[in-house]
């Protein structure tokens, strides 16, 4: 992949963030983690992602609410956004979504297209 960057992963399933973290650390990304969107929305403040690769259905705080709340801050509404879900149909805000299952390829595919994207806006 050309373009590295720091990518956050957001799921509750440990799993599911294990398989993404190790897909994208493949490829030569940093890798940050988070469990749900209220830990997300913490993460992203403390050190902004170039991307976020999240899951839309979670306890706490859901893709859907994390997803709003990062496009009302303007510190954070340019971060683009990739949605993995089975529910697919919720992720209205996101930048791009893939329907779980996803092909490995299909992911880095897409992630890449969002972090060149992402640079460009900045």
């Amino acid at each position: 992949m050309a373009s590295v960057g720091r990518i956050l992963v957001v799921d509750d399933e440990p799993d599911l963030r294990f398989i993404l973290h190790r897909i994208l650390a493949r490829a030569g990304h940093e890798i940050a983690e988070a469990g749900d969107g209220a830990a997300a929305l913490t993460s992203v403040h403390e050190s902004p992602p170039d991307l976020v690769v999240t899951d839309m259905m979670m306890p706490v705080m859901g893709g859907v609410e994390f997803i709003r709340r990062l496009r009302a801050d303007p510190a954070t509404a340019t971060i683009p956004v990739l949605a993995v879900s089975g529910d697919w149909q919720l992720a209205v805000d996101a930048d791009a979504v893939l329907a779980k299952p996803y092909e490995r390829t299909e992911l880095l595919t897409v992630a890449e297209n969002l972090l060149r994207k992402g640079r460009d806006r900045r």
